[in-house]
């Protein structure tokens, strides 16, 4: 597997779609990681655009949420709560006692378990949206295909409001 020089997996240029699906996940899950790298707790904490309150860790959190929301509840149709509990249920607010080392290894865990709930999948199985969400949609039954673009694409949006605030924090650009 091919990286970027900052260790990033880049995805083939030629591969079936299910295998290009994962490696596109998996960037811009190496590219969340790596915009919180090498920061201090009050950089992670740090809102750089106001009037928003969104930070770094906030946006780790949320995404451990978008996580176990489409692959726990909507594919595997488990009934799970919030990771960070029932009054977080987006995953922004940030709490003192939690630090960037317990919300990654919550996301990891999202991402694993998410994993493991699709690996003997087919991309044409189908998960259920709730009536509220189904009105978004038009279905209440999405494609594991239509969940896995909606992933790549949550993680695009909010891997560009990580780059704006790490670029606030210290300067850092780049995809």
């Amino acid at each position: 597997m091919n990286t970027t020089p900052d260790g990033r997996p880049i995805p083939p240029a030629h591969a079936d779609e299910r295998t290009m699906l994962e490696a596109w996940l998996d960037f811009h899950r190496a590219t969340l990681n790596l915009k919180c790298s090498g920061l201090k707790e009050d950089q992670l904490r740090f809102a750089a655009a106001s009037p928003s309150s969104m930070t770094l860790l906030g946006l780790v959190q949320h995404m451990a949420e978008v996580e176990r929301n489409w692959f726990q509840r909507v594919f595997a149709g488990h009934n799970v709560s919030p990771v960070f509990g029932e009054s977080n249920h987006d995953g922004f607010a940030l709490q003192a006692e939690r630090g960037l080392d317990e919300a990654v290894a919550a996301w990891r865990a999202e991402v694993s378990r998410g994993r493991e709930l699709i690996a003997d999948a087919g991309l044409d199985d189908c998960g259920r949206l709730s009536e509220q969400e189904a009105g978004h949609v038009g279905d209440q039954g999405v494609s594991l295909r239509w969940i896995m673009l909606h992933m790549i694409e949550e993680y695009a949006r909010h891997n560009g409001h990580a780059d704006l605030i790490r670029e606030q924090i210290d300067g850092s650009t780049g995809t």
